[in-house]
């Protein structure tokens, strides 16, 4: 008696695997010119950046040197043989860079001929070339040329603009070339103004951007339940994350005006402070605790309500979300053994919020520590609100220094960046 074998069925045929393979490859193939703009959109201002914070670059520096050239005629040419001269003003645009090997061409208009002519230029027919050889930086010279009128142009003068002087030289742009140098980054980590901004950068995140959840989870937790005018309630909590960020800045900096303010009128009249207080122009307030004198950040602290409450809805709208996606069963039984509103909370709504919470505290957090329109718009980063994408534009514009505002920027991405690693790996999970 012989005994059959089953033999198992193997795998797919080779030709689906090939077939996959194809299409594996087509798909990315149409992918690929998505991926290469959303790189290039993503990783070349980054690139950018990096490249300007290793040079000493000026906002001057933005336009490369050039030779300018101005050129005018001088005297009056009423009828043939009236002798003029046509100056041309030249000028080197870079205060600290040169030009080599510079020079201009120009066309001498009809009708008018050369009689006398600067030893640096030569005349080819009309074309006139003026080779001026290497101009140092902060250069400025004149060149004259006397030219006499014939009939012809005495009856169709030509306006010299007509042909505007070519130049030509070799320049070197400190953009392109490939010196590099930390002079940026040790300039400003040598700075003591650099660490209190860094300090006053992360004050400010940290608070704006736990206030923010904060407010979020108890409008959240407030607007979960049902009664009349829910719907009409929640939009009215959305006006401050919707409203243009200038209108609602200049609000806030009228009803916190010292001098016509209504908050400041309503705080003196009700004998709660004494003299009106500027909230978005004064630094600190000396205040006494138990015998301890501690000074009270009021501008940073205005500053950080307003990020709190312009950007609670958004963590409003995500808490609500993920709140009216948990299951009711577990709060009847909760109920039902006596747990209090607290307790429930607590217990069983905040760990399956949890997850929520840390993706939205990772936001808020980026987002809050690249805020520059609100501190600008309220303080100008004056009494003491000065963040480092504050610092970045008073480099970059105010200083018109580009290298240590790029430097400033790279700070800023470096700080990011590590933020977000470390959250990554220790971030907390919800139990949903």
């Amino acid at each position: 008696m012989t005994e059959t074998t089953e033999t198992e069925p193997k795998g797919p045929p080779k030709t689906i695997g090939r077939m996959a393979r194809r299409e594996m490859r087509f798909a990315y193939s149409m992918l690929a010119p998505t991926f290469l703009i959303v790189l290039a959109v993503v990783l070349l201002p980054l690139i950018a950046n990096f490249w300007i914070s290793f040079k000493p670059v000026q906002l001057a520096d933005l336009r490369p040197p050039q030779l300018n050239v101005n050129e005018r005629l001088r005297g009056d040419l009423e009828q043939a043989g009236d002798e003029a001269e046509i100056e041309y003003r030249l000028r080197n645009t870079s205060q600290d860079a040169s030009i080599y090997e510079a020079g201009f061409i120009d066309i001498i208009p009809d009708g008018l001929e050369v009689s006398g002519l600067d030893e640096r230029c030569t005349l080819d027919g009309r074309e006139i070339t003026c080779t001026l050889g290497d101009l140092p930086q902060k250069f400025r010279d004149r060149i004259r040329m006397q030219v006499i009128a014939d009939t012809a142009y005495i009856t169709s003068p030509v306006e010299l603009r007509e042909s505007e002087p070519k130049t030509f030289g070799i320049a070197e742009n400190i953009l392109t070339n490939f010196q590099f140098t930390l002079d940026n980054f040790t300039r400003i980590f040598s700075s003591p103004d650099f660490w209190k901004v860094l300090r006053v950068t992360f004050y400010y995140t940290v608070f704006g951007t736990a206030s923010a959840l904060v407010l979020g989870l108890f409008a959240a937790q407030l607007l979960n339940q049902s009664f009349r005018g829910r719907a009409a309630l929640r939009g009215l909590f959305l006006f401050p994350y919707v409203a243009p960020v200038i209108a609602v800045a200049f609000t806030w900096i009228i009803l916190l005006d010292p001098y016509s303010g209504t908050l400041n009128a309503l705080l003196v009249r009700s004998g709660m402070i004494g003299a009106p207080i500027d909230f978005f122009g004064q630094r600190n307030i000396p205040i006494s605790v138990f015998g301890l004198t501690f000074h009270f950040p009021v501008a940073l602290t205005t500053v950080i309500a307003f990020e709190a409450w312009r950007y609670f809805p958004l963590s409003f709208l995500f808490i609500l979300a993920r709140m009216q996606s948990l299951s009711t069963d577990v709060y009847e039984a909760a109920e039902i053994d006596g747990a209090t509103p607290l307790q429930q909370f607590w217990y069983i709504s905040l760990p399956q919020l949890v997850g929520i919470l840390a993706v939205l505290f990772l936001l808020r957090f980026i987002w809050t520590f690249n805020k520059f329109d609100d501190i600008f718009l309220l303080t100008g980063g004056a009494a003491g609100t000065r963040t480092l994408t504050v610092d970045v534009y008073e480099q970059a514009f105010a200083v018109s220094n580009l290298g240590a505002g790029a430097a400033v920027a790279v700070v800023v991405f470096a700080v990011l960046l590590f933020f977000s690693l470390v959250f990554f790996k220790f971030s907390p999970q919800d139990e949903g």
